[in-house]
């Protein structure tokens, strides 16, 4: 069987949908061109590849704190998404109850782009997303979660970690950020993206230098703590980054079948509650 026809949910994409969903005035970077991406376009790339289900990710760029894209996909998608929502630091339990109500099952945090500072007075909304078993799904880059650490032990709630944690190729298995993010493999509360490896491994050669990382994260949290991303629609690359491709480098990176259906199939299900509405 072809990984194209085996069941897949996708955990890690963007909408940006402009004409409908107008960006905020003030973001960094407003996604153009063939960046732009509506609800409408992702569906036919999931039909296309066989992609049943999908975490939709709000994204820093364009929209941040505005969830109405989102959200909008979410109700107009009846149970086919849930969602990941950007919210201010000080939002309030209840406003965060009412996005649960709608599909979100977590809030995203951007190190990775904003610098670890971003995170100065998280501790309160960590508290929150505790409390009402949200995800706080977090993306760092190179040893940026080492200065996450005392949060991150400090609270309480479920984490996701995006992007295998965009580690530094060319510093190895043992730099210090990396190993950070295996020892949380023992914690219980964290959880994995198997994604965006051509964020930090070139394009032209993600087997070999994205494969150690993968197989370590693997090693280290098993397949029932790991999930697969594609990042569709790939926004801000140098280069051209395409599904399929993508798709055929999990089966490489993942070869085992059974363990790839955990990891693309059997732990977002579950993990996320696809199904259950």
């Amino acid at each position: 069987m072809s990984i194209y026809d085996e069941p897949k949910i996708d955990c890690h994409n963007h909408l940006f949908d402009p004409a409908r969903f107008a960006y905020r005035a003030d973001t960094i970077y407003a996604p153009a061109g063939q960046e732009v991406a509506p609800l409408e376009q992702f569906v036919r790339v999931m039909d296309a590849y066989g992609v049943q289900h999908a975490l939709l990710v709000g994204p820093s760029s364009g929209y941040r704190t505005d969830n109405r894209c989102l959200l909008h996909a979410l109700a107009q998608g009846e149970g086919r998404f849930k969602g990941i929502a950007v919210v201010d630091h000080d939002a309030r339990l209840d406003e965060l109850a009412g996005l649960k109500e709608q599909g979100v099952v977590g809030v995203a945090f951007n190190p990775a782009l904003e610098g670890v500072a971003v995170m100065d007075d998280a501790a309160g909304l960590f508290g929150r997303l505790a409390e009402l078993d949200l995800f706080a799904q977090i993306q760092v880059q190179g040893d940026q979660l080492l200065g996450l650490l005392g949060l991150i032990e400090s609270t309480a709630p479920r984490l996701l970690i995006d992007h295998c944690g965009r580690p530094e190729v060319r510093a190895g298995l043992g730099q210090p950020g990396f190993r950070a993010l295996l020892d949380l493999a023992g914690s219980g509360r964290a959880w994995v993206k198997i994604s965006g490896m051509q964020k930090f491994a070139a394009h032209d050669h993600l087997d070999e230098q994205a494969g150690a990382y993968v197989g370590a994260l693997l090693q280290a949290f098993g397949p029932d703590a790991c999930v697969w991303g594609s990042d569709w629609p790939f926004i801000r690359e140098q280069s051209r980054v395409d599904y399929g491709p993508l798709l055929k480098l999990a089966e490489r990176l993942i070869p085992d079948f059974s363990e790839r259906r955990k990891v693309m199939w059997d732990t977002p299900r579950r993990l996320f509650g696809f199904g259950e509405r």
